[in-house]
């Protein structure tokens, strides 16, 4: 019985110190949103002294997770409004009717926007006087200033931060230049099919193409050219991409990743030294070559490759 009540104090405390918190799930659409823009994040932060956590928060609470008409349309994140702005625009109810927004070329130019109306603005001074981690106080600070009208605000940009434990990136030593560059894309209007995680592997980076994707269409979303892509994977730039199929972003590796120097690969129905080559990241040719085997050569099932 005391361990019951313990237990049920325990609750009743966490709900009444974090109300918002502890009425969050987590969200799929968030874990994208955020494994896609952590970088860019990151470098706002480096550049312009606000946590990346906050700027995360603020990212994929104002957008819903990219989702918005302002972030598919006008690659407004932020919700920034159009004062003092002389760009493309954007008209959307909020506050009021057909209010007007600040409208972007791409996603990046909207959170260095993002960045330069807090730090640009008197009203947000005070608040690059707190140190790069300290999320609650740029939260709460953010509320206070009159960043949003939600009353709510700061609560929910803490629970999004806890939840997701993104303050692990105010403390980051450094960003993957690559990943930040790559939102120069429309991505939500241009593919079809919406869009697509970045992953690694082997010093690369790809994409998992899905149906209706062409190289035109990850070019478009990804900011790479569509013809270097089809180069890159060794392929047609006119191609019919494959739901599954691999699509790396950069030139592949010779060799693969060190884990599997003493580990071959076991070929499998179905497969070909195409895509053996696609999944470790590798040319093709040097995976002929790594075997000793010419391109008229075939492999069986049960056979063993290296692929280091």
């Amino acid at each position: 019985m005391h361990k019951l009540y313990c237990i049920l104090l325990f609750q009743i405390i966490f709900l009444c110190v974090n109300p918002v918190k502890a009425q969050m799930k987590v969200n799929g659409a968030y874990e994208l949103y955020f494994s896609q823009f952590k970088d860019l994040a990151i470098e706002q932060m480096e550049r312009y002294h606000i946590p990346a956590s906050i700027t995360l928060a603020q990212g994929v609470f104002e957008s819903n997770a990219g989702r918005s008409r302002l972030a598919t349309v006008g690659n407004n994140h932020f919700g920034i409004k159009c004062h003092g702005w002389a760009g493309r625009s954007i008209n959307a109810d909020d506050d009021l009717n057909n209010e007007c927004f600040r409208a972007y070329n791409n996603a990046k130019e909207s959170y260095e926007d993002h960045s330069k109306f807090l730090r640009n603005n008197q009203r947000y001074a005070r608040l690059f006087q707190l140190s790069d981690n300290d999320y609650r106080g740029w939260a709460y600070g953010l509320k206070a200033c009159g960043y949003a009208t939600n009353p709510n605000y700061a609560n929910k940009l803490i629970g999004i931060i806890e939840l997701y434990q993104l303050y692990q990136y105010d403390n980051a030593k450094g960003y993957d230049r690559f990943m930040a560059d790559r939102y120069n894309a429309r991505h939500h209007q241009l593919s079809p099919t919406g869009y697509h995680p970045i992953k690694r592997c082997n010093k690369n980076y790809y994409v998992v193409a899905k149906t209706g994707d062409t190289f035109k269409t990850i070019g478009k979303e990804t900011g790479v050219s569509w013809r270097k892509l089809a180069k890159y994977n060794e392929r047609d730039k006119h191609d019919q991409l494959q739901a599954g199929d691999i699509i790396f972003l950069m030139k592949k590796q010779k060799k693969a990743d060190k884990a599997f120097k003493k580990k071959p690969h076991v070929v499998k129905a179905g497969e070909s030294m195409y895509s053996i080559a696609q999944l470790y990241g590798i040319r093709v040719k040097n995976l002929y070559k790594m075997n000793h085997m010419s391109y008229d050569d075939s492999i069986v099932v049960g056979q063993q490759l290296k692929v280091r």
